[in-house]
C-alpha cells in the first residue's frame, strides 16, 4: 500500500481561534447522537490544519507546490504520488496559496466568509507551461480543488490589467463554495499575441463580485453561481441556475457559444467539513436536496450536520477495503484522507444516507480486477472527492452503482456523485485496463462533475495503439439519471452509453480516441455519445464531441507539449480579442502534431431521431489532423474535417 508521508506539525500544536457559529448549527452539532470515533479526529500527515496564528503556512504550501506544481519543469508533479489536503480554520490569512496537482484547499468555516485569503495572489492556479506556443499552456492542469473560502483584495497583476483570482485549469479541477470580491480569470496570458490554451472546467456555488473572464477556455460549466458578467469562451460554455449568465447563443456566428438554463432542476451540493473553533470538534455537512434553484447557497440551515464521532477517517498507510468496509457496515460515514489506496476488493456503500468523502484526491487503485467502489440499492448515498484508477488486471468497472435488479431509486432522496473522477493509464509503467469506468445500474442518481479519462499521455510518454484499453467511460442503465458537468475522453468504443429513460445532461465534453484506425472505430460506428434506440425521453444541453485524429508519427510527447511544434498562426476569424492592456488574441483551436491514423466517422452523437429536438446546441469540433466527422448528431449538422472547424446544430 502506497502513501506519501509529510512531516507536518501536530494538530495539538495549533492554537484555536474564535469564530461565530449560528446557534442552529451549534444545536445540531451538540444534538446529533454519536459513535465513538475521536473528535477532533487524528489526521494523518497528509493533512495539515492551519490556524491564522501559524508562522509556517507559506513555507509548507510552497514546499508542497515544489513537489506537485509549477511550470519549471512543465506540469511538475502531474503523476506524482504525493497527496495533500490543507485545511484552514476560520480567520484571515495573508498568504498566497498555489494549488498544484493532487492538492485540496479547504476552508473549515460554516460559510465562505469565515475563511478569508487576502494575500496579493491568494488561492491560485497558474499555467503549467510557460514554454508552450502560445505561452501559458494550461491543457494539463488537472486534479486539484479548492472550496470554502473568500478571496478579498487580490492586487497581483498576472498580466497588465489581469488582477484578481487566477484559476487557470482544465478538467478535474473544481471550484466550490467560494466568494471572490473582484475578477475571476479562468485562463492565463503570459506573452505574445495569444493567451495559453485551457480546457476546463467546472464551478458551483461560487459568487464573484466582478466579472468572470473565460478567455481561452475551450469549454466551461457553471452551476448555481452568481457573478457580475461573463466574457469570452471558445466552443461551449454552459450555465445552469446561475445569476449573471449571458443569454443563450448557439454557435460562433454573431456571438459566443453559450447555453443557459435558468434553473437547476434538482441537486444537492457536495458534502464538506467544518470546525467549531471553540471546542475543536469537526462536523461533516451534508447539504439538503434543492429543486428549481438559482444562485448560491451558503446557508446550511437545512443541511444534515454529522459530528466526527460518527465519521471514520481512513488512512492509506493503514487501511484497506476490509477495514474501511467494517466501518461502513457499522453505520459510520468515511472520510478518505489523502493517499493512494491499493484495493483488492471494492469499498461497499450499503447504508442509506451514507457519505464517502475523499480529501486531497485520495486515489483508489484496483489491484485485483475489482471495482474500487460499489453502491447497493439504497437511497441518498453521497460519494465525493476521490480519484479512481484502473489496475493491471481488467475490471468490469471501477464504480458500480446498484445491483442487477435495476433499483429505481428515489427522486426525493437521490444518490449523488460530486467530484468523482477516473483514469485508465497516466502514472502507470505497466498496462492497465477496465471495461467501463462508471456503470450506473440504479435510477435517480446524480453526477455533479466528473472526468472519465483514458490517458492520451502518461509518465513515460504518449499512449498508442489501444494501450490501457477501456471500452466506455460511462454506462447508464438506470432511469432518471442527471449529470451536471460530464466529461469523457479517449475510450476505445462509445464514450458514453445511455440506456435509461428520463436522462438529463447539462454539459458534455468529449474527445474521441487518438490512436484508433478506420477498422477499429469508423467502420464500427462508434460515437462520442450514444442514447440507445429504445429510449423515449432524454434531454441534453451543450453536448460537444471533439475529433482529433492525425498524422501517423509517434514521438514520445505528452499532452502538455502537444502545442510545441511550429508556432500557431491565426487569421482574424480564429482570434478573439480581450479588453485588457496586452490585448492577447485567443485562438479558437489548438494544434497537435503527432496522432496516428486517418479515420472518418459518420456522427459524433447517436440518438433516436425523435430525440434530436431534445439536444440543445450540440456541437462538433475537429481539433487537428486527418480524418473527419460527417455530422454532429445522427445525420444533422455539417461535416468537420479541417483543423479548428466547428459545427453546431442550432434551433
Amino acid at each position: 500500500m502506497r502513501a506519501i508521508q509529510l512531516c507536518f506539525a501536530s494538530l495539538a500544536s495549533l492554537a484555536p481561534v474564535a469564530v461565530v457559529t449560528s446557534e442552529e448549527v451549534l444545536a445540531k452539532l451538540r444534538g446529533t447522537a454519536g459513535g465513538s470515533e475521536p473528535n477532533p479526529p487524528t489526521w494523518p500527515d497528509t493533512v495539515r490544519v492551519f490556524d491564522p496564528s501559524d508562522d509556517d503556512i507559506q513555507s509548507v504550501l510552497d514546499a508542497a507546490y515544489a513537489t506537485n506544481g509549477g511550470h519549471d519543469p512543465a506540469y511538475n508533479g502531474q503523476f506524482s504520488d504525493a497527496r495533500y489536503a490543507f485545511m484552514f480554520k476560520p480567520g484571515s490569512y495573508d498568504v498566497d496559496v498555489p494549488v498544484g496537482y493532487y492538492t485540496h484547499i479547504i476552508g473549515l468555516g460554516d460559510s465562505p466568509d469565515d475563511v478569508v485569503f487576502n494575500g496579493p495572489k491568494g488561492v491560485y492556479v497558474d499555467a503549467g507551461s510557460y514554454d508552450s506556443s502560445p505561452a501559458g499552456d494550461c491543457l494539463s492542469n488537472f486534479w486539484r480543488a479548492a472550496e470554502g473560502f473568500s478571496m478579498q483584495g487580490q492586487t497581483y497583476e498576472w498580466w497588465s490589467g489581469g488582477a484578481g483570482m487566477l484559476w487557470a485549469v482544465s478538467q478535474a479541477a473544481p471550484l466550490r463554495r467560494v466568494k471572490v470580491d473582484n475578477t475571476l480569470n479562468l485562463y492565463q496570458y503570459v506573452s505574445g499575441d495569444a493567451a495559453g490554451f485551457s480546457s476546463g472546467g467546472y464551478m458551483a456555488n461560487v459568487e464573484v463580485g466582478g466579472s468572470i473572464v473565460s478567455g481561452s477556455q475551450q469549454q466551461w460549466f457553471a452551476r448555481n453561481s452568481k457573478f457580475g458578467e461573463w466574457s469570452n469562451g471558445v466552443w461551449n460554455q454552459v450555465f445552469v441556475g446561475s445569476i449573471g449568465a449571458p443569454a443563450s447563443h448557439c454557435g460562433l456566428d454573431g456571438g459566443s457559444p453559450y447555453t443557459t438554463v435558468d434553473e437547476t432542476p434538482s441537486v444537492a451540493e457536495k458534502p464538506f467539513i467544518i470546525i467549531d473553533s471553540t471546542s475543536g470538534e469537526y462536523s461533516l455537512v451534508t447539504p439538503a436536496l434543492k429543486t428549481g434553484s438559482v444562485g448560491t447557497e451558503f446557508d446550511n440551515a437545512n443541511a444534515k450536520i454529522i459530528p466526527f464521532s460518527d465519521v471514520y477517517v481512513a488512512s492509506a498507510d493503514s487501511d484497506d477495503a476490509a477495514s474501511i468496509n467494517a466501518k461502513l457496515n457499522a453505520g459510520l460515514h468515511v472520510v478518505l484522507s489523502p493517499g493512494i489506496y491499493e484495493l483488492d476488493a471494492p469499498i461497499e456503500v450499503k447504508t442509506e444516507g451514507q457519505v464517502l468523502l475523499g480529501l486531497g484526491y485520495a486515489t483508489l487503485v484496483s489491484s485485483n480486477g475489482n471495482a474500487v467502489v460499489t453502491v447497493g440499492d439504497v437511497d441518498n448515498v453521497r460519494l465525493a472527492g476521490f480519484l479512481m484508477q484502473a489496475g493491471p488486471t481488467t475490471s468490469d468497472a471501477l464504480l458500480v452503482w446498484g445491483t442487477d435488479a435495476g433499483y429505481a431509486g428515489d427522486a426525493d432522496a437521490p444518490g449523488l456523485m460530486s467530484d468523482v473522477f477516473a483514469r485508465v493509464g497516466g502514472p502507470d509503467e505497466v498496462e492497465v485496463s477496465t471495461d467501463v469506468m462508471v456503470h450506473l445500474r440504479a435510477g435517480n442518481v446524480m453526477i455533479d462533475n466528473t472526468w472519465l479519462w483514458r490517458a492520451d499521455h502518461s509518465a513515460t510518454g504518449g499512449v498508442y495503439d489501444g494501450a490501457n484499453p477501456v471500452k466506455n467511460g460511462l454506462v447508464v442503465d438506470g432511469d432518471d439519471v442527471t449529470t451536471y458537468g460530464l466529461a469523457v475522453e479517449h475510450t476505445l468504443e462509445d464514450l458514453t452509453v445511455w440506456n435509461g429513460e428520463g436522462g438529463q445532461v447539462f454539459f458534455y465534453q468529449s474527445e474521441l480516441p487518438y490512436d484508433v484506425d478506420q477498422a477499429s472505430w469508423g467502420d464500427k460506428d462508434f460515437v462520442g455519445y450514444r442514447v440507445s434506440s429504445d429510449v423515449q425521453t432524454h434531454d441534453a444541453y451543450g453536448v460537444g464531441v471533439y475529433t482529433y485524429v492525425g498524422p501517423s508519427s509517434k514521438p514520445s510527447a505528452s499532452r502538455s507539449t502537444c502545442a510545441g511544434g511550429a508556432p500557431a498562426t491565426f487569421g482574424d476569424s480564429q482570434q478573439h480579442p480581450l479588453s485588457i492592456t496586452h490585448t492577447p488574441r485567443l485562438p479558437r483551436w489548438h494544434l497537435r502534431y503527432f496522432r496516428d491514423y486517418n479515420v472518418s466517422s459518420a456522427t459524433g452523437i447517436a440518438a433516436p431521431a425523435a430525440l434530436e429536438p431534445s439536444f440543445v446546441n450540440p456541437l462538433a469540433v475537429h481539433l487537428n489532423g486527418y480524418g473527419s466527422l460527417a455530422h454532429v448528431i445522427n445525420d444533422k449538422g455539417n461535416a468537420t474535417s479541417d483543423a479548428g472547424e466547428t459545427a453546431y446544430v442550432c434551433p
